[in-house]
C-alpha cells in the first residue's frame, strides 16, 4: 500500500488525452534498476519458451506474473497503477498478463502482415452497444527503446475506441488512415483502452523489442489466460491479493465488501474522491436494501 500512489494520480488533462484518445503514455514509468531486473526476467523466459522454429521471429507467452518477484512488483506499480483505478475505478484486477520480444529485424525471418484489430475478441461480436464498453485497459512496460518507427511500435488509430468498425485496408501492409506508432523510451509506459484499433509491426531495427503487458478489468470478467497465480497470495498485502484475484465469495465480484475491495478502503482514507467516483460518472455507494432486493431477480 503505497504512499507513492497519490502522488501519480490521473490528473485531469491526462483523463481528458485517455477518453479523447484511447491511449496514454507514462514516461519514465520504471526506473533503470527495475529496468535491468525485468529484462533478466524477459531473457529468461525467452530462453526457456523459444523454440528452435521462431528464432528470430515474435515471442509471446502469457500466464507471466509468478515468473518472479519483481514481475508481481508491477501489480501497484506507483506510475502507472492509480491512473488504472482512475479509469476503472476500484473492483478490478489483473485478468492478462504476457510478454511480447521481437527480435532485430524480425521482418527478414517472417512474413509480417498489419492485423487490426480490438481486443477482447468475441465480445465485439456479442455485445450489442455504440460503442461497446471499455470493460478493461491494459498496459505496455517497454524495457527496451522504441522511440522511434520501424522498432516493433504498437500502431495505434487516436480516438478509434468509440468506433465499433473502421475502414482497414486488408492487404497485410496498409494502415488506416490517422494511424500513428506509438514511440516510447525504454521505461516508458502505454495505457490502452481495449477498444482502440491497434495492430503490431515489423522491427527492422537492429534492437531487439521487449515489452511486458498487463491487463487490467473489473472484476466479474473472468481471466484471458491460466493466471497461476493461487500460490503468491499467503506473501501478498491484501489489495495485491485482490488484484491476482482472491475474493471472498464468488458474489463478490458483483456485490463486494470490503474484505473483498481493499482497494476501496485504502482509496475511501487517502483519497477519497477517487474512492467516491465511478468510471461512468455515477456514484458507487450501495442503493437501498429494498431496491437492491427487487433487482435481483427473483421472479
Amino acid at each position: 500500500m503505497n504512499q507513492r500512489w497519490l502522488e501519480h494520480q490521473l490528473d485531469p488533462s491526462e483523463k481528458e488525452f485517455f477518453e479523447s484518445n484511447g491511449y496514454l503514455i507514462v514516461d519514465k514509468a520504471l526506473d533503470a534498476e527495475r529496468i535491468a531486473q525485468l529484462l533478466a526476467v524477459v531473457d529468461q523466459v525467452d530462453e526457456r519458451e523459444r523454440s528452435p522454429d521462431q528464432v528470430g521471429n515474435l515471442l509471446s507467452v502469457t500466464d507471466i506474473v509468478q515468473e518472479d518477484p519483481s514481475i508481481v512488483e508491477l501489480l501497484d506499480c506507483p506510475t502507472t497503477f492509480p491512473k488504472v483505478w482512475g479509469i476503472l475505478g476500484w473492483n478490478i484486477y489483473l485478468y492478462h498478463s504476457h510478454i511480447d520480444v521481437t527480435p532485430a529485424n524480425s521482418s527478414t525471418h517472417q512474413a509480417w502482415s498489419v492485423a487490426w484489430h480490438q481486443d477482447s475478441m468475441r465480445v465485439n461480436d456479442e455485445i450489442e452497444s455504440t460503442p461497446r464498453p471499455r470493460l478493461s485497459l491494459k498496459i505496455g512496460y517497454f524495457l527496451t527503446d522504441v522511440s522511434d518507427p520501424g522498432r516493433g511500435n504498437t500502431l495505434v488509430v487516436p480516438g478509434s475506441h468509440r468506433h465499433n468498425a473502421i475502414d482497414c485496408p486488408q492487404d497485410g501492409k496498409s494502415s488506416p488512415p490517422g494511424a500513428v506508432p506509438l514511440c516510447v523510451p525504454a521505461g516508458g509506459a502505454v495505457l490502452l483502452d481495449r477498444r482502440i484499433w491497434h495492430s503490431r509491426s515489423a522491427n527492422t531495427s537492429n534492437a531487439t523489442r521487449k515489452v511486458i503487458w498487463f491487463g487490467y478489468s473489473y472484476r466479474w470478467m473472468k481471466p484471458k489466460d491460466q493466471m497461476t497465480v493461487e500460490h503468491l497470495y499467503p506473501s501478498l498485502d491484501p489489495i495485491r491479493r485482490q488484484l491476482l484475484g482472491d475474493a471472498i465469495s464468488a458474489n463478490g465480484t458483483y456485490d463486494p465488501t470490503d474484505e473483498d475491495v481493499p482497494l476501496r478502503g485504502w482509496l475511501q482514507q487517502y483519497a477519497p474522491e477517487a474512492a467516491s467516483a465511478s468510471p461512468h460518472g455515477q456514484s458507487h455507494s450501495r442503493p437501498p436494501a429494498m431496491v437492491r432486493g427487487k433487482n435481483l431477480g427473483r421472479n
